[in-house]
């Protein structure tokens, strides 16, 4: 009876927060089943990558626990108070919301469950994102809290999912793969970062972390494999300085690689001529189903 009134819950949640969000057209989470993978990374090169594309984009800081997109996009300022809503900070083109914008920086934030919970409806309720061709989610490591409050509160296009190619990480992406499954959010795909090194002197390549174990992954759940990113010191450079490489170096291996996975999710997430888009009766039955509600 719990399950059944939480799920309703949800349902309600759900309804109020894509009533609140009619200008964004896509929702796509970027997950990583383990930490220490680059997911924010990846987040913030994704996010602008796609902003060069000619889409208006929105990134969503949802690791509560460890919020460094603003740092990663060179964003000092706050978002600004319109009203008794939040206008989004704004990096790069991309908009920004992050908890680091109101939590101090040597402060950590101890919160259960239900704050986070709270804490991602108010990123959606209470933030004027506009018009939007994608919010990108930069969830928390793992299959917590955070990942099941974005599930069940808004509309989810996909899920991204972020590994590294080794065995370690590969097991704990299969969790998440598995949790996103359960919740009916679509898979849109795998991408490998940190997938090879190539050498700045000689440009031999070597597979520090193992090789292709993204794309045995995504082969084996049936779901697309989005693309190789290389481990590189630049990359890293433009995050700690931010100027992530597909602004700092336009023209490099590195950012041609973002900007294929950005090509193939424009293309995956787009409607066609004719297609159309989902209901809010198609969004509340995929939250009913994994609970057997009618």
């Amino acid at each position: 009876m719990a399950d059944t009134d939480s799920q309703q819950s949800s349902s309600g949640d759900s309804q109020e927060a894509s009533q609140l969000l009619p200008g964004v057209k896509n929702i796509i989470a970027i997950s990583s089943g383990k930490g220490g993978v680059g997911k924010s990374t990846v987040a913030v090169n994704l996010a602008v990558a796609l902003k060069q594309a000619g889409m208006n984009v929105g990134l969503m800081d949802a690791d509560v626990y460890g919020p460094n997109v603003p740092m990663m996009m060179g964003v000092t300022q706050p978002p600004e108070k319109e009203g008794d809503r939040l206008k989004p900070a704004e990096g790069h083109g991309v908009k920004i919301m992050s908890m680091s914008f109101f939590v101090p920086e040597d402060t950590a934030l101890v919160w259960r469950g239900p704050m986070v919970h709270t804490a991602i409806q108010q990123f959606f309720r209470d933030v004027l994102w506009g018009e939007l061709d994608y919010l990108l989610v930069d969830l928390p490591p793992g299959t917590g809290d955070a990942q099941l409050s974005l599930s069940q509160s808004v509309s989810l296009t996909g899920a991204v999912t972020v590994t590294t190619p080794q065995d370690v990480a590969l097991h704990d992406v299969r969790k998440g793969i598995m949790m996103f499954q359960k919740v009916n959010v679509p898979l849109l795909g795998i991408i490998e970062n940190m997938s090879y090194f190539a050498c700045g002197h000689c440009g031999e390549r070597t597979e520090i972390f193992s090789h292709a174990g993204g794309e045995r992954a995504a082969e084996k759940f049936g779901i697309p494999f989005l693309g190789r990113i290389p481990l590189d010191p630049e990359i890293r450079i433009g995050g700690d300085n931010g100027t992530p490489i597909v602004i700092a170096d336009p023209d490099s291996p590195q950012t041609q690689a973002f900007q294929q996975v950005a090509s193939t999710l424009i293309e995956a997430t787009m409607p066609k001529e004719g297609q159309p888009r989902s209901t809010l009766s198609d969004m509340l039955k995929k939250i009913k189903e994994p609970m057997g509600l009618k």
